[in-house]
């Protein structure tokens, strides 16, 4: 990936203060370290006259692949030949937009002691970008550029092939912004802009990501005619996100229109009041009772079985008592997205060593399970047909034998509560049973009886007097008593 940076000046003011702006001397080639590549900031040109500093990313996308699987980060399962054959290392994307925040952190800021009135002043710029990718086409760059102050947005399609022009153009275009900004205005705007025309971003957006863009967005996003479509691709469709940021740029909004501070704004809410509290969500008092009897247990090295997106590996890793934690999933697609969560590619080495992402069936045995102090099934064995659930019994207790098991399920008597949910219906549409608690307590006294293990049962939510909780939890513990099955 490649952009350059190019300024005019004259002896009294010579195009070279670029550099003390950038923070980057002319007369240096430098190379910094991301976390995606490998950074080079280098002037091909650097005169009184005229000045240009190029910003090179080189992107190993096989590097980036193996490294989420390597060290126990685990966070590519994809094998898909896309994962190793795409356009990282030559368009500009998201990775670029964190190479620029990393490299010209204080430039984006409009920082620069040496040049304070420099950095004050709009400058006459020229920004080219080779290859950056569009979805929208050259009329959306336009669009999306135009209202920001540049006397030149030059949007340039890219063909398939200069040999075969019949194929028509990529989605590729050759950018060109001409006119006189501030350089750290400029900056903001592509670190926002890149990604958005690209569409996609290339690690998962938490809700700091909000922050980041509107705080690159001061002074231009709020009264953007395209703020819905940047918002939303930035945040990569995330709705709630996209929301919130919404409504932080409204305001934003009514301040600057009325000559206030956003804090005058929104001020509706005395903070030094108690305001009434929300319930908490049925699946956080989940995790929260897992937790608790995980810890209870003395367990450190855990398996998280059916781990779907990863919200329970997230909360293991943010116990420092959990030294080895390992989500399994049947699916890929769930599997990118918890390694999306976890940020795994952005992990520092001492996290990462601590978790790991695998695929494999629950259904059959594994010799990568074998050892762990425990094992979670949360919400799993109701999504298994009824004549699968012996082999995942053995594959989980006869084979991987963890020293406690714990498995959560829904108890279908408490589903008369829930006022939304017609009767006779389960709560998922891919819920193959749903247990009442005697089901349950049979069900799993039958599995400890023939593995040897010992059973306690823990309600999970309100515990209502006449139907139980909404969700009932079995704690296993190997006992010291051989199984049925090595009896026989």
């Amino acid at each position: 990936m490649f952009l350059t940076i190019s300024t005019t000046g004259s002896p009294e003011r010579p195009a070279t203060d670029l550099g003390f702006l950038l923070h980057k001397h002319p007369d240096n080639a430098q190379t910094f370290s991301t976390s995606h590549g490998t950074a080079h900031v280098l002037y091909p040109e650097a005169t009184a006259e005229r000045c240009t500093a190029a910003l090179l990313l080189e992107v190993d996308p096989v590097g980036l692949v193996r490294r989420g699987k390597g060290k126990g980060r685990g966070g590519a399962p994809d094998s898909a030949l896309a994962q190793y054959v795409n356009d990282r290392p030559y368009a500009a994307s998201s990775l670029l937009a964190v190479a620029l925040s990393t490299v010209f952190k204080s430039a984006l800021r409009g920082t620069c002691k040496a040049m304070p009135e420099r950095a004050a002043a709009p400058l006459p710029l020229r920004i080219e970008v080779p290859a950056l990718p569009a979805r929208g086409g050259a009329e959306l760059v336009r669009k999306l550029f135009g209202p920001l102050g540049w006397d030149t947005v030059d949007a340039e399609p890219v063909v398939l092939d200069t040999a075969f022009p019949e194929w028509g153009d990529s989605r590729y275009v050759r950018l060109v912004l001409e006119g006189e900004l501030r350089l750290a205005d400029a900056l903001n705007q592509l670190y926002v802009l890149l990604p958005v025309l690209d569409d996609a971003k290339h690690y998962w957006v938490a809700p700091d990501e909000v922050d980041k863009l509107l705080r690159a967005g001061d002074g231009w996003l709020a009264e953007h005619p395209e703020q819905k479509l940047i918002t939303s691709r930035y945040l990569s469709r995330r709705w709630g996100l996209t929301r919130a940021a919404m409504e932080r740029l409204e305001l934003v909004r009514l301040a600057e229109s009325d000559g206030l501070e956003v804090e005058d704004v929104d001020n509706a809410v005395d903070e030094t009041t108690d305001t009434e509290e929300k319930p908490v969500p049925l699946a956080e008092q989940r995790r929260e009772a897992i937790l608790a009897a995980l810890r209870a247990a003395d367990a450190t090295r855990v398996l998280d079985l059916g781990c779907g997106q990863g919200q329970l590996v997230q909360a293991l890793l943010k116990d420092v008592r959990f030294t080895d934690i390992v989500g399994v999933d049947v699916s890929v697609r769930a599997l990118t997205i918890a390694g999306r969560r976890l940020r795994l590619e952005r992990l520092g080495e001492r996290q990462a060593g601590r978790v790991k992402l695998i695929q494999g069936s629950l259904a059959y045995t594994d010799k990568r399970l074998t050892g762990y102090d425990a094992a979670v099934l949360s919400e799993v064995i109701e999504h298994l047909d009824l004549p699968r659930l012996p082999a995942l019994e053995y594959a989980v207790f006869g084979s991987a034998r963890p020293r406690t098991v714990l498995v959560t399920t829904p108890n279908v008597e408490y589903n008369v509560r829930w006022e939304s949910l017609p009767a006779g219906h389960v709560r998922h549409g891919d819920h193959r049973f749903e247990w009442t608690r005697e089901e349950f307590r049979t069900w799993a006294a039958g599995v400890g009886e023939q593995y040897g293990y010992g059973v306690e049962f823990v309600p999970v939510g309100p515990d209502d007097p006449e139907v139980g909780p909404p969700t009932q939890m079995a704690v296993f513990t190997q006992n010291t008593a051989t199984p049925k099955e090595e009896q026989a």
